[in-house]
């Protein structure tokens, strides 16, 4: 097996087993962390003495042991030994419950901040280590090793049950919980900071999850809207960039490059998901995204469409992003001037005003409107409102080319030696 194969196994096992020792000891943040130490014991041994017959076990066994021990070393906790040395499992004990689902929920639990929720998702769900963690959100390691301590403090003090919730309770939790992965691929797809557009580990690493809580809610439409969005949005991921790392905006990617597979298979879920007798967000929005993958180039793109769908997600889920997107769609339809007047609507709003997102549409909409001295001043300013350094130097390479365009379009004013 490869490195990536042990890898991709660890990951895919480490919530199972977390899960396992969770359910029979009750313990979060020691059992976390006993699997964090059997996961890294496979990584020593398992290359070398191969993978056992029964790796799931194998893992349950060594981190029960490592939870029996710490234990075992807290004299406070001394009359729990025997009962905690009886609960140990060996492998051929090992039930088949797959409890990654209700980890994701206890992950997600409402008491905890969405920062703490992604950064505890991706520990003990997602199986990487602090390290990783804080390498993609740009953090030193020891900030994120206190985010994740709080997390599990948080979560403990909670006293939440490792069960399944039900009814109102579950679609409440559900949402957080998709919420959550949505987070984690956004990041992962378009950097918020840094000097690359996309980090492709984290978009992956949703795209896993996701898969995971798809297999287990198949029926819940919001489930399979999201995975299709992603897969969807993923796919244009190789046509994103130049050989340089600059970025390539949509209506400029050379389509070529998206992954077929990953739009055949998105656009499948999607189907699957607009065939909900209700509507949510992520279906919406994986049936914009399907929208935009159906068109061969961009000005095939049935901007009618993708207009009336923003128009539904905007009265379903109000959020001034999909009104600027709508902008940008309605000003395909009707021209930049109709998307500026939209645009307009959102300038009053605290949660956009100065984001620049709505600096560079308004930029890219001036630009089309003629208008290349409003433009360049968008841009300019746009470029300073990110923290991503790829989206910087995209904005400023916009900027200087219409500032190009404005002086050539100048009048010139005569010289004294004309």
């Amino acid at each position: 097996m490869t490195a990536r194969g042990f890898e991709d196994l660890l990951r895919q096992l480490a919530p199972q087993v977390l899960g396992a020792l969770v359910r029979r000891h009750g313990q979060f943040e020691g059992c976390e962390d006993a699997v964090q130490e059997a996961v890294l014991a496979a990584t020593v041994q398992w290359p070398v003495e191969g993978v056992p017959d029964n790796p799931r076990g194998w893992l349950v066994t060594v981190a029960s042991r490592r939870l029996i021990d710490q234990m075992r070393s807290d004299h406070a906790r001394r009359e729990r030994e025997s009962a905690a040395a009886a609960a140990e499992v060996m492998p051929e004990d090992v039930p088949d419950t797959d409890d990654t689902l209700v980890l994701l929920f206890l992950c997600c639990h409402p008491a905890l901040t969405p920062a703490s929720q992604v950064a505890l998702t991706l520990r003990a769900v997602g199986g990487l280590t602090t390290a990783e963690i804080a390498r993609a959100f740009l953090v030193p390691e020891a900030t994120m090793a206190a985010r994740i301590s709080r997390a599990k403090q948080r979560v403990r003090a909670a006293g939440s049950s490792f069960i399944l919730p039900e009814g109102a309770e579950r679609e409440e939790r559900l949402r957080v919980v998709l919420h959550v992965l949505y987070l984690i691929f956004n990041e992962g797809y378009t950097a918020s900071s840094g000097s690359t557009v996309h980090r492709a580990d984290l978009a992956r690493e949703a795209i896993r999850l996701t898969r995971m809580a798809h297999a287990q809610l198949p029926e819940d439409s919001e489930v399979t809207g999201l995975l299709g969005l992603m897969l969807l949005t993923h796919a244009r991921r190789e046509a994103r960039t130049t050989a340089a790392g600059d970025l390539v905006p949509l209506d400029e990617q050379d389509r070529t490059k998206w992954d077929r597979a990953l739009i055949d298979e998105g656009t499948e879920l999607v189907k699957a998901a607009l065939a909900s007798p209700t509507l949510g967000p992520y279906q919406l929005q994986a049936a914009i995204a399907a929208t935009h993958a159906d068109a061969a180039t961009a000005e095939e793109t049935n901007w009618s469409q993708v207009h009336g769908l923003y128009l539904i997600l905007e009265r379903i889920a109000p959020n001034p992003m999909v009104t600027l997107n709508r902008a940008i769609a309605l000003a395909e339809i009707e021209g930049p001037r109709a998307g500026l007047a939209l645009l307009s609507t959102l300038d009053d709003d605290g949660r956009v005003a100065g984001h620049h997102r709505l600096l560079s549409v308004r930029a890219h909409l001036l630009e089309k409107a003629g208008d290349p001295a409003g433009a360049y001043e968008h841009y300019r300013r746009a470029a300073k409102s990110t923290a991503s350094i790829a989206e910087q130097r995209y904005l400023e390479s916009r900027a200087s080319r219409v500032r190009t365009e404005a002086l050539s379009s100048s009048p010139r004013t005569p010289s004294p030696t004309d």
